[in-house]
């Protein structure tokens, strides 16, 4: 039988509200949050005192956010969702009317400038790019979520790419619905959420985007985590320790489990679109979180420092 796993309330502190569906925070050295407003299709840019400035217009649907080695934000841009308002929340559907598609873009944070980096993969269009995260090699690990239609939707995949956009490889596929991306301390490990599984999976590394006794494109990994109760998982980050935090949707909270996947534990924010987690300032005890359904950008003190990330 499916045992229940309680929820805690986290005391959060409000950073910035109004935003239109956050998602991909990620904390500067200087204070301020960047992350990406999906529904407005744009870089953004939370100062420490919660002024808001568009760093730039991506267009489409900018999902997931990584400050990469030169120093430029790496976007995955998911193509666009249609939009709705249900019981006060903004909630995604499926792909925009004007969809053309997804990519890897590159953004200079100073000047605004937006280029595509990657569209295609082995001759497919990327079609939901979700997620990324660097490894200490300069490379990325990214996931495609796909996207919905009214009678289909797409299946989902790993990757991993270069910076230079010389090299991109798709690792894995088909996965349900592979959302939130993360390495282990040791950068030995690659986590992916499932978002319909309700699942976090696993793949130990043998290099830079060289998966363990690698099988071929089928290779699904192992099985972190699966606690079930109703929760369906968005992106991730990794503290300190190791433990997996996970953004979980309808139950809407941080899921964090230990890195042996067992006595996982909640946290609620009540958001049911709670959709991702970064740590930032002093000694990276402090958790942002994007709680996108009511457009906030929020922040409390968290029990782990978080895992300094690459760049």
């Amino acid at each position: 039988m499916e045992r229940a796993i309680a929820s805690t309330e986290l005391p959060t502190t409000q950073l910035a509200a109004g935003l239109e569906f956050p998602e991909g925070p990620v904390w500067m050295p200087d204070g301020a949050v960047i992350l990406v407003e999906i529904k407005r299709g744009t870089l953004t840019r939370v100062a420490a005192d919660g002024h808001v400035d568009v760093v730039a217009a991506c267009g489409g649907g900018p999902n997931g956010a990584a400050l990469g080695p030169d120093g430029k934000m790496y976007v995955c841009n998911n193509g666009g969702f249609e939009w709705s308002t249900i019981s006060g929340l903004t909630v995604p559907g499926n792909q925009a009317a004007d969809y053309a598609g997804g990519s890897i873009q590159r953004v200079d944070v100073e000047t605004g400038e937006v280029e595509e980096l990657y569209t295609h993969v082995d001759g497919h269009r990327l079609c939901g790019p979700n997620d990324l995260v660097f490894d200490g090699e300069g490379g990325f690990w990214f996931t495609d979520h796909g996207k919905n239609r009214p009678r289909e939707r797409d299946r989902g995949g790993l990757y991993y790419a270069k910076v230079d956009g010389s090299h991109v490889e798709e690792l894995v596929h088909p996965l349900m619905s592979p959302n939130g991306v993360g390495l282990s301390p040791r950068g030995d490990r690659v986590y992916a959420a499932d978002t319909h599984e309700g699942s976090v999976h696993v793949w130990d590394l043998e290099g830079p985007g060289q998966i363990a006794g690698y099988k071929g494109k089928h290779h699904r990994g192992g099985l972190l985590a699966n606690p079930g109760g109703g929760m369906l998982f968005d992106s991730l980050a990794v503290d300190g320790d190791g433990n997996v935090c996970v953004a979980t949707l309808r139950r809407g909270g941080i899921l964090v489990i230990p890195p042996t996947g067992t006595e996982p534990r909640h946290f609620s924010t009540n958001d049911p679109f709670t959709t991702n987690i970064c740590f930032g300032g002093e000694d990276l005890a402090t958790a942002f979180i994007t709680l996108s359904g009511t457009g906030q950008l929020v922040c409390c003190d968290w029990e782990t420092p978080g895992l300094a990330l690459a760049y």
